[in-house]
């Protein structure tokens, strides 16, 4: 995937491009390198995705399907191609550029609409973007121990003109804006990741420059198997009351996410919220699927807090260590919902 030639670019929700890349981002560290995924985006643990073409020839469908393979063969998530009309992932074949939108925000997107596109096809391309689509970001965009100096003269006159005719805001979220960390484990680019661009010795001040990666690399593998581990889920979501206290819960090994439901009766506001020493992320779906909100400090400490405006149904609820690599500790949860001012 030469990006002399064609590039690759993050397809961003309207206020993800409005302010810095901020949102959680973890790095795992194995040796010296690494690799990086947002994890508030990252899908629970064991999803079946369902992924559905948008155009395209036969031909095209079986590209896709050989190559994004090699990532289930390491990550504990299964993609089934088929027709569902609700799949969560969309794959168009459009001249567009090549693109996705990353892990769950592929949910925000209306479902006659791609979340992901590709404008050409190689072995490289379709793993960089079901790369995005696990929940990987663009390796070249990580602050810590960063060794590009970017040439941006050279650099905006190669990406605005063709083939791929970027205006100066794309170039800027995808290529010099960096992450906003809290947490590093690491301290080198990984050189042989699929994430990478390739990029010629010109487009850096300091003649950095990186080769087409057009494979998984170790650390790659590495990272689909820690991030989506295989371990023993728990069995079913535990049901929670509104109103009624906390609920005592643990993530007993890392990698382990815990489900757990609640009904809202009636149109409110509702408040979902952590407690205790463990570091979570919470996620709020509708019974659809759809995302509703996603945090892990809102609360007090590094405790998770959701408050929203929900419409009578049930919902799920995903918790899951910030440290999926290793983290494992005890949490408490509940509900709450606003109470109706007194007539």
């Amino acid at each position: 995937m030469a990006v002399t030639d064609k590039v690759c670019f993050d397809r961003v929700l309207p206020a993800d491009m409005q302010r810095p890349l901020a949102g959680r981002v973890m790095t795992m560290a194995i040796g010296k390198t690494r690799a990086a995924f947002q994890i508030a985006k990252l899908w629970p643990n064991g999803t079946t995705l369902q992924i559905r073409f948008i155009g395209g020839t036969a031909d095209q469908h079986n590209l896709v399907r050989q190559y994004a393979a090699q990532w289930t063969e390491h990550a504990n998530l299964k993609f089934e191609f088929g027709r569902a009309p609700n799949s969560q992932i969309r794959v168009a074949f459009a001249d567009d550029g090549a693109w996705s939108y990353i892990g769950k925000d592929a949910l925000s997107i209306p479902a006659d609409q791609p979340t992901m596109n590709f404008g050409w096809l190689d072995e490289g391309v379709i793993l960089h973007e079901f790369g995005h689509m696990l929940g990987m970001i663009h390796e070249h965009q990580n602050p810590i121990d960063n060794p590009i100096v970017w040439n941006k003269p050279v650099v905006n006159a190669a990406l605005g003109g063709p083939p791929n005719f970027w205006d100066q805001q794309t170039i800027d979220h995808n290529m010099y804006a960096k992450y906003d960390l809290n947490q590093i484990n690491g301290s080198s680019l990984d050189p042989l990741s699929v994430m990478l661009y390739s990029f010629p010795a010109s487009w850096t001040e300091n003649g950095f420059h990186s080769e087409p990666n057009e494979s998984l690399s170790e650390i790659d593998r590495a990272f689909a198997a820690r991030v989506y581990p295989r371990t023993q889920m728990p069995a079913g979501p535990v049901t929670l009351p509104v109103f009624e206290g906390v609920t005592e819960a643990e993530i007993g090994q890392p990698g382990e996410e815990d489900l757990f439901v609640f009904e809202a009766k009636t149109a409110s506001r509702y408040t979902i919220q952590t407690d205790g020493p463990t570091d979570v992320v919470m996620t709020l779906l509708r019974e659809d699927g759809g995302l509703v909100a996603q945090d892990d400090d809102s609360g007090e400490g590094r405790n998770a807090r959701i408050s929203a405006e929900l419409s009578p149904g049930s919902y799920t609820v995903q918790v899951r260590h910030y440290n999926s690599s290793s983290g494992t500790g005890r949490y408490g949860i509940r509900v709450s919902r606003e109470h109706a001012p007194a007539g």
